[in-house]
């Protein structure tokens, strides 16, 4: 049976916000075609999440009709020395001796390989094996990094020099609006981070194609540019992806979810503002107070996902639970806030977004996120931390109306960074919170249209079986 299947190859990053959505594109992808058999190689993770490492070691024990998972060795440099190009580079060996074996008794169609595991398209090359890269990011994020790789690779424009010029703008093709540099992702203002993007979208546009978890509706504008670009292989949307309830309670201390839940039972319909900032979102202690402030001087009630800095020494760069957070709270906060709001540690996110309870998400705009408010139809109070959030934001905020805006710039560790007041983060949580407003219209509209995206007939259906042909016809 095994022999009679085209199998795929997928090589995640191993991170929470890549890992998991590169796990539901290969469950949709099976579940979409019965001629398909999926292989996931799995990395350990480089910065020591003992949380992860568990997740992926329980993914390798699981049985699954057509979608099996292997984690590679992981005998490699310390992460505190090691960047992540060298860190994947260190499992191609791996990658290349796993290959050679399966390519004996299957009828291996191609890679699908995370964009920053570009480079293992060179083990593709090596066996003559078609291979297609996942953006788990946006599409507007993609369509950015393509323009500036083609300007630097054409005109000779290095952007890393544009944090001289902080307050100027950069005119996009695929946006309607011009984009602050402000905004632009953290990576594109370090020489040495932004070379290695470009060569990361340089080498993408030799792959046969590009799946990105999003949807035409959502990024219409930026998909036609995309789509319209004849130097990019074809652009395959398969959005929106998202991990839905019945299959959260992996990555984090679960303990108190029941409780959390429960409480939420209890309270009026869309009457609760949600704050949950990723895996890696932390404050400084005087921003935890100005939050703290905000949601007390709202009077609205909340649930408040509160997460603390790894402490200094450790390898690891996750967050953890606080062991007593009133450490860091105003003095008889959570007294005072007892009857309306709860501060927990680690939250299973998407099964608080779903709750009917839930009315707005204060986020930091991670993808991944962005696209679990928009499934469930609760609109977004922005705060982004890092990497292309602020990106992420904007799209949002002033091209898409799909959010309010707390920040659209703030860094999480800027040097420069100050501390967002108590009253800008109120103003935002009652714009979030607003019933009839124009946003949470829109982000409805949306959520509906992400759904139908995804049914027989919806532009993610049709755009997944044309993937799924394309990687048929591969071995035929």
């Amino acid at each position: 049976m095994k022999k009679s299947l085209a199998e795929l190859v997928f090589i995640p990053l191993p991170f929470w916000s890549h890992l998991n959505p590169a796990i539901e594109v290969a469950k949709l992808l099976i579940k979409h075609d019965h001629r398909l058999s999926i292989t996931m190689l799995l990395m350990k993770s480089p910065t020591m999440d003992s949380k992860l490492d568990s997740h992926i070691e329980s993914l390798a024990s699981s049985k699954s009709d057509r979608l099996n998972f292997i984690i590679l060795p992981c005998h490699y440099p310390s992460s505190q020395t090691t960047t992540m190009t060298s860190f994947v580079e260190h499992q191609k060996p791996h990658v290349k001796n796993f290959v050679s074996k399966l390519i004996d008794s299957t009828r291996l169609a191609g890679f699908v390989v995370d964009l920053v595991c570009t480079s293992m398209m060179e083990v593709a090359k090596e066996f003559g094996i078609p291979y297609y890269v996942l953006s788990t990011a946006s599409s507007a994020s993609a369509s950015l990094m393509f323009h500036l790789q083609a300007l630097y690779d054409e005109c000779n424009i290095d952007f890393a020099e544009l944090k001289n010029n902080r307050d100027g703008e950069l005119v996009l093709p695929s946006f309607m609006n011009p984009v602050p540099i402000r905004v632009l992702p953290d990576m594109m203002l370090d020489k040495a981070e932004f070379s290695l993007f470009i060569n990361y979208f340089r080498s993408t546009r030799e792959a046969k194609g590009i799946i990105i978890n999003t949807f035409v509706e959502l990024e219409s504008h930026v998909l036609r540019s995309l789509f319209d670009d004849k130097r990019l292989p074809p652009v395959y949307t398969v959005g929106p992806i998202v991990n839905l309830p019945s299959d959260v309670g992996s990555g984090g201390e679960n303990n108190d979810s029941d409780e959390m839940i429960k409480w939420l039972d209890d309270q009026p319909p869309s009457s609760v503002v949600f704050l949950c900032f990723g895996n890696l979102g932390t404050f400084s202690e005087g921003q935890v107070k100005e939050i703290a402030c905000a949601l007390e001087n709202s009077g609205i009630r909340f649930l408040w996902s509160l997460r603390q800095r790894p402490s200094d020494g450790k390898n690891s760069i996750t967050p953890s639970s606080y062991t007593d957070s009133t450490d860091v709270l105003p003095y008889g906060f959570l007294n005072r806030t007892a009857e309306i709001g709860k501060v927990i540690g680690w939250a299973p996110q998407a099964a608080i977004l779903a709750h009917r309870a839930i009315g707005g998400f204060v986020s930091h705009c991670g993808w991944n996120s962005t696209l679990e408010s928009l499934w469930f139809g609760v609109p977004v109070a922005t705060w982004p931390l890092y990497s292309e959030q602020q990106f992420n934001a904007f799209e949002l905020v002033k091209e898409l109306g799909l959010a309010v805006e707390i920040k659209l710039d703030y860094v999480m560790d800027s040097m420069d960074q100050t501390v967002v007041s108590a009253r800008e983060i109120e103003m935002g949580i009652r714009k979030v919170m607003e019933h009839d407003s124009n946003v949470r219209k829109r982000v409805q509209e949306i959520s509906e249209k992400g759904r139908k995206a995804l049914m027989d007939g919806g532009s993610s259906f049709i755009s997944l079986s044309r993937l799924i042909n394309d990687v048929i016809e591969n071995i035929s």
